[in-house]
């Protein structure tokens, strides 16, 4: 934790700044692998004209599921190369076609706009006809604001009835703009993502009025759970983000809806991908793991 950059998303600009040096950094470290020889990428464009990445496995199957996955970053920053050694080892671990969106981004575009995007996104994606997976075998996953973004587009699905996602893997995931659990009042200022970070979050995502804010923005905002996909959420102990993570999991299994949570001792936001250590290994494994059951059960249980 204490080699994490101290990120003020007070000031956008700069923090889009600062994260990119560290990303470069760590790839000159050797701790983002860029490339994986296993899996083809592809920059493009989908029908409504958000830019795209589509990692497929070389191995490919005969119409393979897919995995639509939405790149953190507090709705703030982020492109498509945010995320990408976690897809690159995401779609050769499942063996599923993942497509990554780099949608709009807040304050410049402040919601709904980055939603919209991840919304086209996915349906474009069930269409099925240009990328020629099984429509019926995309999930949905994301890390931190990501989440946020893969629960929503779970949530309008259902509420549109139209065919959703079969999976939703929500990392870390922000769901509460409330911020009014424990976590946030603990960790106001610990390195990774504390409640000032949140606030300004927010505030860029949604302004500073709040009375009325839809649920495709903060899922907690959601009265009714039911009916929603299957789920997986990750949470990290040290993390403002926390309580709200384990706390929408508890929500969706008392609306009966299949949930794993799986919470990490002594772990930070974002440690899955930023640290060299047995815990973040072990957490990407299971994630895989979870997604490759989702994808293709009868696999999975052979």
């Amino acid at each position: 934790m204490a080699l994490l950059p101290v990120l003020d998303f007070a000031h956008p600009a700069a923090v889009r700044a600062r994260m990119n040096r560290f990303i470069k950094l760590l790839a000159v470290a050797g701790l983002r692998p860029m490339q994986d020889p296993r899996v083809e990428v592809q920059d493009r464009l989908t029908a409504s004209g958000v830019p795209i990445r589509v990692y497929t496995p070389r191995e490919r199957r005969a119409r393979p599921p897919a995995i639509v996955y939405f790149h953190g970053g507090a709705f703030v920053l982020g492109d498509l190369d945010f995320e990408h050694p976690r897809c690159l080892e995401m779609a050769q671990q499942t063996g599923a076609v993942v497509i990554s969106p780099d949608y709009r981004l807040a304050p410049e575009h402040p919601f709904p706009a980055p939603f919209d995007d991840c919304w086209a996104t996915f349906t474009w994606v069930t269409q099925g006809a240009e990328l020629d997976i099984d429509p019926a075998r995309v999930a949905v996953a994301g890390a931190s604001a990501g989440g946020a973004l893969a629960a929503a587009v779970s949530l309008m699905a259902r509420d549109r009835a139209v065919p959703g996602p079969c999976f939703q893997l929500l990392l870390y995931p922000v769901i509460d703009d409330r911020m009014t659990t424990p976590s946030m009042s603990a960790f106001v200022d610990i390195p990774g993502w504390n409640r000032i970070s949140s606030e300004h979050m927010w505030a860029h995502y949604l302004g500073h009025e709040r009375d009325q804010v839809s649920p495709y923005a903060a899922p907690a905002r959601a009265g009714d759970l039911r009916g929603l996909p299957p789920a997986y959420v990750m949470t990290a102990d040290l993390d403002a983000l926390r309580d709200e993570g384990i706390q929408y999991a508890r929500r969706l299994i008392e609306a009966g809806v299949p949930t794993e949570l799986h919470h990490y001792p002594g772990t930070f936001h974002g440690f899955d991908t930023l640290a060299n250590a047995e815990a973040a290994h072990r957490a990407r494994a299971e994630s895989y793991a979870a997604l490759r059951n989702a994808l293709d059960p009868a696999a999975s249980a052979g």
